[in-house]
């Protein structure tokens, strides 16, 4: 029995990694509202792009900071210095070259966000199975431990099967309830970074 109200009360606790809160997206398992996409606008006050949007793919030395600006383990203190320091030795170019550097950090970061929340979207539907799974499990343990004569072999095996499918049922919800913050966490990059690029434009 107690292995049936551990999976019972797990279940219980844990149903709000499974359900989704908007209609809209079915499997979408945070609490925060889900924004497919940064718009340019939120995070943008600066000069049109233009073909910056297409262009700053074709220059390295910006590819190369992208690539490091954009990246969670680039602390973003030091991120934000990289940025004043490349546009500081831009002199003439530097409308240009923050231009092209904004272009390819919300083309990289808007990507990132969207590949975290398909990821989070496809654990979703895996949570919402093995939540299945554990229920029809707990009801045929159950009705094993309600037979006479009762198979003890049967009835311990799948309890303990039952404990481990819970317990990885729990640690992937906590999985998810950290990564549910990334993509916050890379709107606020993205929105600081571009914050100091138009600074430096100034």
């Amino acid at each position: 029995m107690k292995v049936l109200a551990m999976a019972v009360l797990t279940l219980a606790l844990s149903g709000t990694a499974v359900r989704a809160a908007d209609p809209r997206y079915p499997n979408w398992p945070c609490t925060q509202a889900k924004v497919p996409e940064i718009s340019l606008a939120a995070v943008w006050a600066g000069p049109a792009l233009d073909d910056a949007e297409t262009r700053w793919k074709n220059d390295t030395k910006i590819t190369a900071l992208v690539a490091k600006l954009s990246a969670r383990k680039t602390p973003l203190d030091e991120a934000e210095k990289s940025v004043k320091d490349f546009l500081a030795g831009s002199s003439a170019d530097k409308t240009a070259n923050a231009k092209l550097l904004f272009a390819g950090l919300f083309e990289t970061l808007n990507a990132q966000r969207s590949q975290v929340m398909s990821g989070l979207e496809r654990v979703s539907r895996k949570q919402r199975e093995a939540a299945d799974k554990i229920r029809e499990e707990t009801i045929q343990l159950q009705a094993l431990q309600g037979t006479t004569p009762r198979d003890e072999a049967k009835v311990e095996a799948l309890g303990n099967e039952l404990i481990w499918k819970t317990r990885i049922f729990e640690d992937r919800n906590k999985v998810v309830r950290f990564v549910c913050e990334v993509p916050t966490t890379i709107d606020q990059r993205l929105f600081a970074l571009g914050r100091v690029i138009q600074q430096e434009m100034e």
